[in-house]
């Protein structure tokens, strides 16, 4: 017998392959028969594991982990999760301050003009030759077109909305306000700004049936106005409005660039120099103009009113400081009146100091330029002896600087009111008394 076993030795040494054939052979046949042991034994001793209660631990662990069904592991997400603070707020301020952001729609009666032919010739030949067809044009009636638009913002309850006065500059036009839920109000111009692009509507509440039967007046949503003398550069701000007159309340996000500035803009027939304006980089595009520009605390503190149209994404807008007063005004008086000096300046800082071969380096210079005087005839400045080149240092003591202009401190007094101004002319100090004249529409 250990012979046949020395033999087979030898014979699977030399032969490897066929000693892994066997060997496999053995594994599969023993593992046959303990397959086929384990399912009689089954059946003869059926085994419960419900009742194996040391398996309950790893049956708890296996319901936490990712063994579980798909469809219990990911279960559908209601509404997107905000990533960041920033974003929440962003979202936020939407959410809850798009709904008083308006769409401002302008119509006007235009003629109709309708196309019809005659002949030079007619009546004097009747060779088909002559006749020859000549376009003349005359009117058929007139038909209500829209011909422009914008945005604007409801701050008040009843009704008062905030827009540019370029927006609005037709008087003869008829003003529709549209609001996000689709319903239409006809609009009163109820002011117009004359030293920014700022113009004040009034809106009607709507009437709505109670359970009861009884009317009552819907309140309108309104915004928050913020402080603009507290901006900061870099600080993140949303400006929503109806984006080229067809994308109603479009949000763009972006950031305050510049502070201080002064443009001239035009639009609508209307040529205006605009002091103090905010930059920025949010996408104000056409049909922008009157919608808020917002804080990520959802307060407007700004008035979008113009575009750099060679730049990318170079937006201003008018502080909202500057229309608050004028709100009440518009709605105690139907007008808005401003004190008036009746000079046109440059404010003065280091480099217009340099460039200019200035002997100061704060107050306003009075001078000319864009084709504007300096001192307008029989103005107030005129009166208290103003002239181009003169420097207007103080106001009732207090400096002019580029963070305290001329037109902000101007706006703290009257018209009609008297203050003393510190001015530097010809090289010399003195001091002036100036009664403020009244500008108005």
């Amino acid at each position: 017998m250990s012979k046949i076993f020395e033999k087979m030795k030898d014979y699977f040494k030399k032969n490897k392959i066929a000693f892994v054939l066997l060997f496999g052979a053995f594994l599969i046949i023993c593992f046959s028969i303990l397959s086929f042991s384990a399912g009689v034994l089954a059946e003869k001793f059926p085994l419960d594991f419900s009742k194996i209660t040391f398996l309950e631990p790893l049956k708890s662990y296996l319901d936490k982990t990712a063994l579980r069904p798909v469809e219990t592991q990911n279960p559908e997400i209601s509404e997107y999760v905000p990533q960041t603070t920033q974003e929440q707020a962003i979202i936020n301020v939407v959410k809850n301050y798009s709904p008083a952001v308006v769409s401002i729609i302008v119509t006007k009666d235009l003629p109709v003009i309708e196309e019809y032919y005659v002949s030079p010739f007619e009546g004097l030949f009747n060779d088909p030759f002559f006749q020859i067809q000549v376009p003349q044009y005359r009117q058929n009636g007139i038909e209500k077109k829209e011909i422009g638009g914008g945005s604007g913002f409801i701050v008040s309850e009843d009704g008062i909305v905030i827009t540019n006065k370029h927006v609005v500059l037709d008087a003869e036009a008829d003003y529709t306000v549209l609001t996000t839920d689709g319903k239409k109000f006809t609009a009163k111009v109820l002011a117009k700004d004359p030293a920014q692009d700022l113009a004040v509507l009034k809106i009607e509440k709507e009437k709505v049936a109670g359970a009861d039967g009884n009317f009552s007046f819907k309140p309108f949503p309104v915004v928050k106005l913020g402080d603009s003398s507290k901006i900061e550069i870099g600080q993140t701000v949303i400006a929503i409005g109806n984006a080229l007159g067809e994308y109603r309340n479009t949000i763009s996000v972006g950031v305050v660039s510049g502070l201080g500035r002064t443009i001239t803009a035009s639009g609508g027939g209307l040529i205006e120099t605009l002091e103090d304006v905010i930059q920025t980089d949010a996408a104000i595009n056409k049909g922008n103009s009157g919608g808020p520009l917002l804080n990520l605390r959802g307060e407007v503190i700004g008035i979008n009113t113009a575009t750099v149209l060679d730049a990318q994404n170079i937006g201003f807008a008018v502080p909202i400081n500057l229309a608050k007063s004028n709100i009440q005004k518009s709605v105690n008086s139907g007008k808005i009146t401003y004190p008036f000096l009746g000079v046109r300046s440059v404010i003065i800082n280091d480099q217009v100091q340099k460039d200019n071969n200035l002997p100061v380096n704060y107050g306003a210079w009075v001078v000319s330029g864009n084709n504007e005087v300096a001192v307008l005839p029989d103005s107030a400045a005129a009166k208290a002896g103003i002239k181009d080149k003169d420097i207007i240092l103080e106001i009732n003591n207090k400096k002019i600087t580029e963070q305290d202009t001329l037109l902000e401190i101007i706006q703290n007094y009257n018209a009609g009111e008297t203050v003393t101004m510190k001015i530097l002319s010809d090289g010399k100090e003195k001091t002036v008394s100036v009664t403020l004249g009244e500008r108005t529409e």
